[in-house]
């Protein structure tokens, strides 16, 4: 057996741990770079103990999924001037954005030199600006993965930027700053983290390390999702889930992922949804579909005996199996209101583009069993 794991630098995990950023910001320089989203309004406190600390600030909008376009934009502007550190504050687009931007300050050349699929995939020879990551919302463990993934509206696909370095110097999980999630965010950030905690458990390259990980934050997803989607001020549903999605990216930066984030990437690119609500809509079906594959194709798989092991902590007995935890999956979309993927614009005719490309996505890579082309359909048609 032989694995590795690698995380940022430092973690800190606690309601009201964001109070700890300006001091430990103050010690990385005096000019800082800081990627917020929609508004900066989720950030004016932070900015302003900054200021109090001696720190100019430039801050960068990210309005929604970050794509190519977005990120050119703000390498115009940190090519002006010298920036010593970066802050991301927000959710995964935000903290993807900023570690591409820490990325691209100190590394020569530009944004297509890095780019996997549709640019030249070359390795970074430089480490990052210092990179201080704070998600607000508790979806995509971001602050702890080393890739970055921007849509591309040109070519209709998400691609990815990777790298070891591109690990955050420091990542802050406050949960109270996702206290103030809507329904519906909370909903799909919360299916994308109890996604990649699954994916990453019943991989084909899971390891000791990220197998306690998953495990501990299934638990606490299975018990605390719908209740932050019932009530936002649910401390402990909402540390809880703050726990998962932080535990999701450590695993799926240190194993794989499945056939549902194989599909997610794709069809992100192709068509305008949510990535949590594919990753929900599609995942009660990959569960039942990788299972009914492994019992016919691969009756020894460990990963059968993970798929009971899910089923019992979600369902919170001893006796569930497989068909139990798809049961659960599918009962817990329904209550959080998750739509068919029919809603957002996608049809049968989309079918065979959306499995060519999900057959090359990193992810699908990573599922238990090589699915079928006639399998993966099946798998959308239900779904849709």
């Amino acid at each position: 057996m032989r694995f590795e794991f690698a995380t940022a630098t430092r973690i800190i995990f606690g309601p009201g741990t964001i109070a700890e950023v300006p001091p430990i910001a103050s010690e990385m320089g005096r000019r800082a770079f800081v990627v917020v989203g929609r508004t900066i309004e989720r950030a004016r406190s932070l900015l302003d103990q900054l200021k109090q600390r001696g720190i100019d600030f430039e801050s960068f909008n990210v309005p929604g999924e970050p794509t190519t376009k977005l990120v050119l934009e703000a390498l115009q502007r940190i090519r002006r001037v010298k920036f010593d550190f970066v802050i991301g504050i927000g959710g995964g687009s935000v903290l993807d954005t900023g570690k591409v931007i820490a990325a691209l300050i100190t590394n020569p050349g530009n944004l297509m030199d890095y780019l996997e699929v549709i640019g030249r995939g070359e390795k970074l020879s430089r480490a990052p600006v210092p990179y201080i990551a704070i998600p607000t919302t508790s979806g995509t463990g971001a602050e702890v993965t080393r890739n970055a993934v921007l849509g591309d509206p040109e070519h209709r696909v998400k691609v990815s930027m990777r790298s070891p370095l591109m690990l955050p110097s420091l990542a802050v999980v406050d949960p109270v700053l996702t206290y103030s999630m809507p329904t519906d965010l909370t909903a799909a950030t919360g299916l994308d983290a109890l996604t990649q905690l699954m994916e990453a458990y019943v991989c084909n390259q899971a390891n000791p390390l990220t197998d306690g990980i998953c495990l501990e934050g299934m638990q606490r997803a299975a018990y605390s999702l719908r209740a932050a989607y019932r009530d936002g001020n649910d401390q402990t549903a909402r540390e809880n889930m703050s726990l998962a999605s932080l535990f999701g990216g450590l695993a799926l930066a240190n194993a794989k992922l499945g056939a549902v984030h194989g599909f997610a990437g794709p069809m992100g690119g192709m068509f305008s949804l949510p990535h949590g609500l594919i990753c929900g809509r599609l995942l009660p079906f990959v569960m039942a579909a990788n299972v009914k594959s492994l019992q016919s194709r691969m009756p020894d798989s460990p990963s059968l005996a993970r798929y009971d092991e899910v089923a019992r902590i979600l369902a919170g007995t001893s006796t569930a199996q497989a068909a139990d935890g798809v049961e659960w999956v599918q009962d817990l979309c329904m209550e959080l209101n998750v739509p068919p993927l029919s809603t957002f614009g996608i049809k049968e005719e989309n079918f065979p583009l959306i499995v060519e490309k999900s057959r090359n996505a990193s992810s699908m890579k990573g599922n238990p069993i090589n699915l079928t082309d006639e399998e993966l359909t099946e798998i959308l048609r239900k779904a849709i």
